[in-house]
């Protein structure tokens, strides 16, 4: 068993947990941060590590990766530590009030604070019913695009009406040899200025765009070679594909986080938003994985969330002391 003594566990390496080493490092406060993924950034370097992100101040887009990786460059002064491939299984507190976090390795991780930054928990994606589907799950099919340099000179058919399938079909307009998109209705769920791009590359003849018609097969040998479509008058086509991705979203889990005696609305945790604060004295829970009235599930909220969180944390963590806090240019970022 390995034993780890921080100021600050962090369950979940995600952009918001890394950014709330940053905060937290600003005030003289360690951090170690666990994660059930192998690498840092969450669903940003797991499911769509390419993806442009357009809402960051100071960057009209930036690279999902760029992004984590920037975050990464600017908490390296503050030494943090790491526990990835690792899942939360259990939380308690000890009577002196400090925390111990338990790891499915048999890490033990014992704070002052435990902050909660696990984006949407423990998740999976959500997969359409179409016959011989799971059959060639890594044989063409993927839920998520993780290279997009893997598309390159391939044909390639995309499901669903949200901002992935949207966004996906736009980036892999200029690197697959085919693009098509399929969605069962016929206007999409995602941004407005995506969806006309969609439609002027389709216009353009850069996609193929097939509106109110779902899969209903897919047939190979050994790897993913027709894709079956049936249209909005019931005729069937038949696509030549090498690749599937079926983007209808993921399922999101709390897992282990349930059993907490964490107060719970709707697979989120429900928090006080003076400070983020849940109704277990000494532990927060900001970004996706938290909820209140006017809640916005975006990285730039849970940035904010992360500030006024290493405010309070502060004073668990030194309670004999005053915190006078001015501005970061006043602090400067020194290493521990």
């Amino acid at each position: 068993m390995e034993l780890i003594t921080t100021d600050i566990c962090i369950i979940g390496a995600g952009p918001v947990g890394l950014f709330a080493v940053f905060e937290a490092g600003l005030l003289k406060m360690r951090c170690h941060l666990i994660d059930v993924l192998p690498q840092v950034g969450g669903q940003l370097s797991e499911i769509y590590p390419q993806k442009p992100i357009y809402d960051i101040p100071g960057f009209p887009t930036i690279n999902a990766q760029q992004l984590v990786d920037g975050l990464m460059e600017q908490i390296e002064p503050f030494h943090p530590g790491f526990s990835l491939g690792e899942r939360v299984n259990e939380l308690f507190q000890l009577e002196d009030g400090s925390f111990v976090t338990r790891t499915s390795d048999d890490t033990e991780v014992r704070s002052k604070v435990v902050v909660i930054a696990g984006g949407l928990g423990c998740f999976e994606p959500r997969k359409p019913v179409i016959h011989g589907l799971e059959q060639f799950e890594g044989k063409g099919v993927s839920y998520m695009v993780k290279n997009p340099e893997a598309y390159r000179g391939r044909k390639v058919v995309l499901a669903g009406g949200g901002d992935s399938a949207l966004d996906w079909t736009i980036f892999l307009a200029d690197i697959a040899e085919e693009v098509t998109l399929i969605h069962r209705g016929d206007t999409f769920r995602g941004a407005p200025d995506s969806a006309e791009k969609v439609f002027e590359l389709a216009t353009e003849g850069k996609i193929n765009l097939i509106l109110q018609s779902h899969i209903n097969a897919i047939k190979g040998n050994g790897h993913l070679q027709q894709v079956e479509v049936i249209g909005r008058d019931n005729e069937t086509t038949v696509i030549e594909a090498d690749h599937l991705i079926p983007l209808f979203g993921l399922t999101p889990k709390l897992g282990p986080i349930a059993e907490w005696g964490l107060n719970v609305d709707k697979s989120a945790i429900m928090v006080d938003t003076v400070d983020y604060s849940t109704n277990v004295k000494g532990v927060y829970a900001i970004g996706d994985i938290n909820i209140y009235p006017g809640k916005l599930k975006l990285i730039l909220c849970g940035f904010h969330e992360a500030a006024l969180m290493a405010q309070s944390a502060f004073k668990h963590v030194y309670p004999d002391q005053k915190l006078s806090f001015k501005y970061t240019t006043v602090y400067g970022v020194t290493a521990f």
